[in-house]
């Protein structure tokens, strides 16, 4: 699947929205990637996370978990773990950091492809690859559908991305005129929990 591909299938879903954005990370920018109108058509979510287990395969070779940050990684994270043959299981929240809860585990030394769905800063990734290691994990690859960084977001591990893209993000007090013009939408869930 080549990045055009990728995103075709936002296009198509109606995800690569144009405008002014308060992504996750606080940060704005003029392109937002709703992932969650993607996910919720079975068969995109299908193509798209077998070529990223494709991906993941030509990269690190075998892995034996997939581990995604909740909410957003669970869908990619399971998807790809299918099209890997291997267990799929997520780091949630609790007292301000990811952990593992809900009886999920990693056996010591395992290897794990922590998968998401969009970076933007690397953030959630490198909570996600700490929760990991403090649990016995080896990060073989860090793996996300979109890296909006530019390739730039430090994740923590070997970077497998299918489709990467240098979407500008600004700080709120550092905006250009044309993005400060238009009206503001905050679709991002980090704040949700604040």
């Amino acid at each position: 699947m080549t990045e055009d591909d990728v995103l075709k299938e936002f296009r198509d879903a109606g995800a690569l929205r144009e405008g002014h954005f308060v992504l996750s990370s606080g940060l704005h920018s003029p392109i937002f990637l709703q992932k969650n109108l993607v996910f919720m058509h079975p068969d995109r979510a299908e193509r798209l996370c077998r070529a990223l287990a494709a991906r993941i395969r030509e990269t690190v070779g075998t892995v034996d978990v997939c581990v995604s940050p909740a909410v957003g990684g669970i869908i990619p994270g399971y998807e790809t773990a299918r099209h890997l043959g291997v267990p799929s299981i997520y780091v949630e929240r609790e007292g301000g950091e990811l952990r593992f809860r809900r009886g999920f585990h990693l056996t010591p030394g395992a290897r794990v492809a922590m998968v998401e769905d969009i970076v933007s800063t690397g953030l959630s990734s490198r909570e996600c690859v700490a929760a990991i290691q403090a649990a016995g994990g080896n990060v073989v690859c860090t793996a996300c559908i979109v890296d909006r960084s530019g390739g730039k977001a430090e994740t923590g591990g070997t970077r497998v991305a299918l489709a990467v893209l240098d979407v500008p993000a600004y700080p709120a007090n550092a905006l250009p005129p044309e993005l400060a013009a238009l009206p503001t939408e905050d679709p991002g869930s980090r704040r949700l929990h604040a």
